[in-house]
C-alpha cells in the first residue's frame, strides 16, 4: 500500500496551478509560501523573469509582532505587503497560493491583502 506524502500532494497541486497562473507587468503575480516557521509572499513578474517586491515575517516591522505561521502572522504580513506595493504602484495581482489549500493562514493573508487595496 502506497503511502500518503502530504509534500508530493502539494507540489502537484502547485505545478497544476502554475501551469495557468502568469504574472504580467500589468498583474504580476503574489506568490505565497508558508514553512514550518515562517510565512513569505512575492509579487513577481514572470514575463521579465523577476521579483518586484517580498514581504517575510522575518521583516523587522513584523517579527516582533507574532510568532510562528499563523493567522495573525497572515494578517499582519498581507497588510505589510499590500502597503509596500500600493506605494510601489501595484494596483491588481494574480494570486498564487503555491498549492496549499485556500483555507486558515492563506485565506487571512489573501483577505488583509484585498482590505490593504490590492486587487485578485
Amino acid at each position: 500500500m502506497a503511502r500518503f506524502d502530504r509534500a508530493a500532494e502539494r507540489l502537484k497541486r502547485h505545478r497544476r496551478i502554475r501551469k495557468k497562473v502568469c504574472g504580467t507587468s500589468e498583474r504580476p503575480r503574489l506568490c505565497v509560501t508558508k514553512t514550518l516557521r515562517h510565512l513569505y509572499a512575492q509579487v513577481i513578474d514572470d514575463e521579465a523573469g523577476r521579483t518586484l517586491l517580498q514581504a517575510t515575517t522575518l521583516d523587522p516591522e513584523i517579527r516582533g509582532d507574532v510568532s510562528g505561521p499563523n493567522v495573525a502572522a497572515a494578517e499582519k504580513l498581507g497588510t505589510v505587503l499590500a502597503e509596500r506595493a500600493t506605494k510601489s504602484g501595484i494596483e491588481g495581482v494574480v494570486f498564487d497560493r503555491g498549492g496549499h489549500p485556500y483555507h486558515g493562514v492563506i485565506t487571512s493573508f489573501a483577505e488583509a491583502c484585498r482590505k490593504g487595496g490590492l486587487r485578485f
